[in-house]
């Protein structure tokens, strides 16, 4: 397990946590913190416990053993704290059969906050979220994306220190989820001092967060920056879950430091590695780092230290961008902009080159095991929550 590092003050943090249901272990995790100032993401595929996770660092749920601290305390006393001064927003919205206003406005009136005030402050957070033409719609004919962004407005208006949200975007349609997630990175950042983000989707991960927690059956993959993760993947694991591909398989020939030469069917690769010379391994990739030329253009000087020759043999359109699948050996996939797939002419049956830096492929002990694939925009499907 890659454990959290310090740095900057802890608003929540984990020590030693662990929760069990029956026999087994759901969450065991040495350390965790959500520092103050910043947006920390809780990344996992369907059943990695990030639900559970958040149920424990918001403190609605007892761990089996461990603590967690709200601002250097624990106990019941940090617990009354912590509720007193936090927001939960869940992947589907309850509310009082009322008015949009009157949802939004409860947890101040519970506060014994006057009307008057009470008022203005639901005023203000709707005109930041754009929603104060909902005000006097009744919560049942909301769209989801309006019953999300009213959610957000009710946790908002409490102007929680700490706000937790729950795959918030899981159920949405991709407007109303660019719109919700506009929301959070521009306002929800400013009224509270630090925000949770439980999600299986890695682009919302990597587009809003200052650091992010890879979760795996429970554990600690690896805690860092997003640069941190793509640029030093712990373990295949978290290469797929920052969209990775482990279709190369091989052996090491020769290492100088965490420089590798593998051979992958009788290809030679320069890599980067901790794996002894002789051992199978995988090699992970992102698509989009695979640069593509056609076969008959002139070959141009290049630093590129590998570079290959490819068929395609399938082409996907997903949007403004192609992804395309290549014959080799290796087989390799490669991720490409329209305009460029077009520019290019490349379509099935084409003969290109590719060129990877040895810094874009990782190689792993093949033992190592990979991931389901995190959730994103382009994929089929998307996967379900805890």
């Amino acid at each position: 397990m890659t454990a959290d590092t310090a740095g900057g003050e802890a608003l929540i943090s984990a020590r030693g946590l662990r929760k069990d249901y029956g026999s087994k272990p759901v969450i065991d995790l040495e350390a965790l913190e959500l520092r103050h100032g910043e947006l920390l993401a809780v990344l996992g595929p369907n059943g990695a416990g990030k639900s559970t996770l958040l149920r424990l660092l918001s403190m609605l749920e007892k761990p089996t053993s461990g603590r967690v601290l709200y601002r250097g305390e624990s106990g019941s006393g940090a617990e009354a704290k912590l509720r007193a001064s936090s927001a939960v927003v869940f992947q589907r919205p309850h509310f009082w059969r009322d008015t949009v206003a009157y949802n939004i406005g409860l947890g101040l009136r519970l506060r014994g906050v006057r009307r008057g005030e009470t008022d203005q402050r639901v005023r203000r957070v709707c005109d930041d979220l754009g929603i104060s033409d909902l005000l006097l719609s009744n919560v049942v004919s909301l769209s989801g994306g309006e019953a999300q962004r009213v959610a957000l407005a009710r946790a908002l208006v409490v102007e929680p220190d700490v706000l937790f949200l729950d795959e918030p975007t899981a159920n949405l349609d991709s407007e109303a989820r660019l719109d919700l997630r506009t929301d959070l990175e521009n306002i929800a950042r400013r009224r509270t001092s630090g925000v949770l983000l439980i999600t299986h989707d890695r682009n919302e991960a990597f587009h809003l967060a200052d650091r992010i927690a890879v979760l795996r059956d429970g554990r600690l993959v690896q805690v860092g920056s997003p640069a941190d993760l793509y640029e030093d993947p712990a373990d295949p694991y978290v290469a797929r879950m920052t969209g990775a591909e482990l279709t190369i398989s091989g052996h090491v020939m020769a290492a100088e430091g965490r420089t590798l030469t593998v051979d992958a069917d009788g290809v030679s690769l320069s890599v980067v590695g901790r794996v002894e010379v002789g051992e199978a391994v995988k090699v992970a990739y992102r698509p989009e780092d695979l640069i593509l030329t056609p076969a008959d253009g002139a070959l141009e000087e290049s630093s590129t230290r590998n570079l290959l020759s490819a068929e395609i043999t399938q082409r996907k359109d997903l949007g403004g961008l192609v992804r395309l699948r290549l014959a080799g050996p290796p087989e390799l996939v490669a991720l490409v902009t329209r305009n460029a797939a077009e520019e290019l002419g490349l379509d099935a049956g084409v003969h290109v080159r590719v060129r990877a830096k040895a810094t874009a492929l990782h190689a792993y002990p093949a033992a190592g095991g990979s991931a389901p694939s995190a959730a994103g925009p382009d994929d089929d499907g998307a996967a379900a929550s805890d």
